[in-house]
């Protein structure tokens, strides 16, 4: 199993950077792909980007593509996100996903078997 814990959300202006972390428990994280996800309220969640167990391959939403950042380190168990130029549209609960077997990056929540509790991120006009 993998627990993931996400930290690092806060409140911005727009424009501004923020940078998530999540930290992953378990012998086997290294073996998953990492993924993150956002919800934004009253709106289904949605994929932002995914890394591959090495960390060679990424895949960013459209919406975030050249924004964001994904990285990962494995002797550490952590997967990052740097966000760059944020909007208010940008503001949600991000969340931290890990999909423990299969290959590539799936965009799909249902792909994805553990998940962290969440970190609320906003930014402000």
């Amino acid at each position: 199993q993998v627990q993931l814990v996400e930290s690092g959300g806060g409140l911005v202006q727009a424009g501004g950077s923020l940078r998530l972390s999540c930290l992953g428990s378990g012998r086997t994280f290294s073996a998953n792909v990492m993924g993150w996800f956002r919800q934004a309220p009253g709106k289904e969640r949605e994929f932002v980007s995914a890394i591959t167990w090495g960390g060679d391959n990424t895949y960013y939403a459209g919406s975030v593509k050249g924004r964001f950042t994904i990285s990962r380190n494995n002797d550490e168990k952590t997967v990052a996100l740097q966000m760059n130029s944020l909007t208010p549209e940008d503001t949600a609960v991000y969340y931290c996903a890990a999909r423990p077997i299969g290959t590539g990056l799936p965009t799909s929540r249902t792909e994805y078997s553990y998940w962290g509790r969440g970190t609320q991120d906003t930014v402000s006009s």
